[in-house]
């Protein structure tokens, strides 16, 4: 499968020095620009030991300090792809302290294998290591109106349907998608304990259907009607189904969109693993306003 080329995009030069040092003697003739020009290579070099040991083997030293977020997740999501080849199930949250084993992992390393989504995966990370907040003033009939945004409220973010240009509804659908996927993905107990509430499911579905990029599409009754645990995260499954797809019909299909669509709940499940076998203690450190 070939290579995604945001390697070149994302990685910063002090990332490709890491890279170039990962390569070892076995690299001669490695540098930043071949690093470039050659993202199986990279895709190589990210999967690698090495790499993994120069990220995470600086003792008490924050990988963030080390490299990007880009790199320091890439190296996550390898790992984990690595991980599920020796793997015969992954749990599944059903509530608070209690889990049930999966054993579809087959599923799960069939859309890991595909370099784009373990570069969607690591990129999404680091976009959450800093988020976007503040205010936006929007006109109405009773003239100007201040109203807040933040990419970490799925409410207030899908308001901002409601004021940006139409070329630009496909971009925030994106980022909804997203939003609904990490949130769903990295704090599942604290989506269990604050599902969307029933008010603003409708007022984001209402949001959503006017965007011009896709016809009506309601959450299915029994996701409503539940009141379990899962809840949470099912409504969050359906809404980044949802945004992903009005994203890829608006004209802002990247290649790893119509992974996403299908493929939300094998991303999420993904994520889960990374997060309860990488991300704790620093899930917090990394992400310090992903609660708020």
């Amino acid at each position: 499968m070939a290579a995604d080329p945001r390697h070149a995009r994302l990685l910063t030069p002090a990332d490709l020095e890491l890279l170039v040092a990962a390569a070892g003697p076995g690299g001669a003739g490695v540098g930043p620009d071949r690093l470039r020009a050659d993202p199986a290579f990279v895709e190589a070099l990210l999967a690698s030991p090495a790499l993994h040991r120069l990220v995470f083997g600086m003792g008490d030293r924050d990988p963030l300090l080390v490299a990007s977020p880009y790199l320091v997740f890439s190296v996550l999501v390898h790992q984990v792809a690595r991980e599920l080849e020796a793997t015969s199930f992954v749990e599944e949250r059903l509530g608070p302290g209690r889990t049930v084993p999966v054993f579809d992992v087959a599923t799960l390393r069939e859309w890991l294998a595909r370099p784009v989504h373990r570069a969607f995966l690591a990129e999404l990370l680091a976009s959450y290591t800093r988020v976007a907040s503040g205010t936006v003033w929007q006109r109405t009939g009773r003239g100007w109106r201040r109203r807040r945004y933040s990419e970490l409220d799925p409410l207030r973010l899908a308001q901002m349907l409601e004021v940006v240009p139409a070329s630009q509804r496909s971009t925030v659908c994106r980022r909804l998608g997203d939003l609904a996927l990490f949130l769903a993905g990295v704090f599942p107990e604290h989506v269990e304990s604050h599902p969307l509430q029933p008010r603003h499911l409708d007022r984001i579905r209402r949001l959503l259907d006017a965007t011009d990029l896709g016809g009506p599409a309601a959450p299915p009754d029994e996701l409503l009607l539940s009141g379990g645990p899962q809840r949470g995260l099912w409504l969050l499954e359906w809404l980044g189904r949802r945004a992903y797809g009005l994203a890829a019909g608006g004209g802002g299909a990247a290649a790893d969109l119509p992974g996403l669509v299908e493929g939300f709940g094998r991303a999420r499940r993904v994520l889960n693993m990374l997060t309860r076998r990488h991300l704790y203690p620093a899930r917090e450190r990394w992400f310090p306003r992903a609660e708020t």
